[in-house]
């Protein structure tokens, strides 16, 4: 039986592609796997297709943990991080709080729109989603995806992300579908709920194994799940033979934080720190930082730039992710046209994975910096880029709820989700997602 995300023989060549990015000389020990057989190219999809021989696992399972050595050391705790962090702003004015729910009702159903937009076309290159929309006279995108009118050598050369098809295309939905994007932001309310705004990164990871499926894990967050059955502490687990620490796993958990600390950016991103030390170091730890505090600013600002501007300040200066999201919003600041700004992103980060923290985050920014404001124009722009499409869809769409508010959202989008989430959580299946914008504005703490 073949693991996605979890083999040895898997993560290696993944570790020496992330060992590099760090700056960790791992010559040697690329050269000690190939010469074993091993292979060096990572396999885009997580899994190679047939299980390796007991001696090359054995191998792998060595040269990982000498691969954890070399990992970069960080801060230890949130006060070292936060002094590294400069021109974040003091807590901003907020609407008054029926302004404010009425936001974050917009945010949760933008997210939602933002994932559902993006789902079906999750892992097609962007040549492959173009194709698609041309031949079901749907280019350019406006609208959800639809199989009605696909060729068949289409349908064939471009199918379908996995399990997508039977909800998440426009003949078909009928409520938002379970996806990641959207079980991390329901998992994280209840830890709030239940264990407070002080809550710890211990508390993260038992809400994990206490209510989310392994099976509903990916990347980094698979592999720190495996580390914590595996008896290591929450705050070891993101560090051990985890070659996906800075993929944007992170990135998709911490709405939320965002939403109950609006306009309070260093709040929002201390609570995306707690959250994401879990699973992600570096950029994937900056990026759940970030997209925490998009958010929090999304319900207090008038602009997308204004938006950007403050959720850079939560970036440490001079890293691979304040450098994306910075040439990502000014691509979209540009006067290129879409193509070419597209054809810019895939120039500077089309050799990452097509679920890295840092691709992904530079499409956020571009999406955001070109609508006008606009969720009908953001979405597709991110959708359209490629990679991970349904979770720069969903974070899109949620800073544009934020922003406009729900009754702002265009109807035809808002309608097929039936004003209810699916999830495999535990009591949290068919939510009704207004019910979750109250929950949420409840949290919110009066200024």
């Amino acid at each position: 039986m073949r693991l996605t995300w979890a083999q040895p023989e898997d993560l290696v060549p993944h570790e020496l592609v992330q060992a590099r990015a760090e700056g960790s000389g791992v010559d040697a020990i690329a050269d000690r796997w190939s010469a074993a057989g091993g292979a060096l190219d990572p396999v885009r999809g997580g899994a190679t297709p047939d299980a390796a021989s007991d001696e090359l696992r054995a191998l792998a399972r060595e040269l990982l943990v000498e691969l954890d050595a070399l990992v970069p050391p960080e801060p230890s705790g949130w006060p070292e991080l936060r002094a590294l962090l400069h021109g974040i702003p003091s807590p901003m004015s907020t609407p008054d709080a029926s302004a404010l729910r009425e936001r974050v009702h917009g945010a949760w159903v933008g997210r939602s729109v933002g994932c559902l937009w993006g789902k079906p076309v999750e892992k097609i290159p962007r040549q492959g989603i173009e194709e698609i929309l041309r031949a079901t006279g749907r280019w350019p995108l406006a609208d959800y995806f639809t199989a009605e009118g696909l060729p068949e050598d289409v349908a064939a050369r471009w199918p379908w992300n996995r399990r997508s098809a039977v909800n998440s295309l426009v003949e078909n939905i009928d409520g938002m579908p379970e996806d990641d994007d959207l079980n991390y932001p329901l998992l994280n309310l209840r830890v709030l709920e239940t264990a407070g705004r002080g809550f710890t990164t211990d508390d993260t990871a038992q809400a994990w194994l206490a209510d989310l499926p392994a099976g509903r894990t990916f990347t980094a967050e698979r592999i720190a799940y495996r580390n914590l059955l595996d008896g290591y502490r929450p705050d070891e687990a993101a560090r051990v033979r985890n070659p996906f620490r800075e993929w944007i796993g992170a990135l998709i958990r911490t709405d939320v934080y965002g939403w109950i600390n609006p306009g309070d950016l260093a709040e929002a991103a201390r609570m995306a720190w707690t959250d994401a030390r879990l699973s992600h170091t570096r950029n994937g730890l900056w990026g759940a930082m970030w997209a925490a505090a998009l958010t929090s600013a999304s319900l207090v600002a008038s602009s997308v730039d204004e938006v950007l501007d403050l959720a850079a300040t939560v970036v440490p200066e001079g890293s691979d992710l304040a450098e994306a999201v910075a040439h990502g919003a000014d691509l979209g600041r540009s006067a290129l046209d879409d193509a070419a700004a597209i054809d810019a992103l895939h120039d500077a980060y089309g050799h990452l994975h097509w679920v890295h923290t840092i691709n992904n985050a530079a499409t956020i920014a571009f999406a955001i910096a070109r609508s006008g404001g606009d969720i009908a124009r953001g979405v597709p722009l991110a959708v359209i880029t490629g990679w991970d499409t349904d979770s720069a869809g969903a974070t899109v769409g949620s800073v544009f709820g934020g922003l406009t508010g729900f009754d702002r959202l265009p109807r035809r989008l808002i309608e097929p989700l039936h004003n209810r989430i699916a999830t495999s959580l535990p009591g949290l299946d068919g939510v009704e997602i207004d019910d979750l914008a109250r929950r949420t504005a409840a949290l919110i703490p009066a200024r």
